[in-house]
């Protein structure tokens, strides 16, 4: 056994296990009677498994400007297509927000209206392919692997008013389903761990065992993408200095 006057839990997640990240800290907060919340990994790729594998393997290193959305929570930031699924800040983002079985929905073209730009091209640019004008906005490469797998790609005269509206709405507001995430081998933080109820947000000393203080992602505390887990982590150490 180990005795002092204060102990200091700064133990971390589970997030990035080759790093010695372990549950330790949750061990200590519940033989002192602590409540741990359910803890899964935040800031997360997704993993695709379906017919959308090929297509992220196809674009694996293409990185794109949009907007996504999960569950009420939207971020407008660069997708990256990977060998195993999604990543880049806007899927990392909204990654902690989402719930196995969640659909996300990424807007592609999130500077526009998506049916509004189709009829704009249509009207302006009638012999143009759709690939053609994709091509101006997203890779080459890119917009040739969406109007091959998603369209048939033609001259824009030859869309009709409902082929352009299923145009819009899989380049505005393209639904999938991920299979699940890469998990705390890649998450940069954890949600969920100790309950904040039972810590002193002041002085971050154990509510229920007097000396015993938790500081950092160890407590059911995190942040957005951009330094912000770092800085709770911080804080809360200094937090807790200024009182053991």
């Amino acid at each position: 056994g180990v005795t002092c006057a204060s102990l200091v839990v700064a133990t971390g997640g589970l997030s990035i296990p080759t790093l010695g990240a372990t549950g330790f800290g949750y061990q200590i907060a519940r033989q002192f009677g602590h409540t741990v919340l359910p803890t899964r990994a935040g800031l997360v790729p997704f993993t695709i498994t379906d017919q959308l594998k090929a297509l992220c393997t196809e674009l694996s290193g293409t990185s794109v400007d949009c907007r996504v959305s999960c569950n009420g929570q939207a971020f407008r930031e660069n997708i990256l297509f990977t060998h195993r699924g999604l990543s880049g800040p806007a899927i990392l983002q909204v990654s902690s927000f989402w719930q196995p079985g969640d659909s996300v929905a990424i807007d592609l073209l999130p500077d526009h209206d998506a049916l509004g730009w189709l009829q704009q091209q249509q009207a302006e640019r009638p012999n143009s392919e759709l690939k053609t004008l994709l091509g101006e906005i997203f890779t080459k490469k890119m917009a040739n692997l969406l109007a091959e797998q998603w369209f048939v790609s033609k001259p824009m005269k030859q869309y009709t008013p409902a082929e352009l509206l299923a145009l819009a709405e899989q380049l505005g507001n393209w639904q999938l389903v991920p299979a699940g995430t890469e998990g705390y081998r890649t998450a940069e933080v954890t949600l969920g761990g100790i309950d904040t109820r039972e810590v002193s947000s002041k002085t971050m000393e154990s509510l229920k065992s007097p000396g015993l203080y938790f500081v950092g992602e160890v407590l059911d505390v995190s942040g957005h993408l951009g330094g912000f887990n770092f800085q709770w982590a911080w804080a809360s150490a200094y937090a807790a200095a200024q009182y053991v």
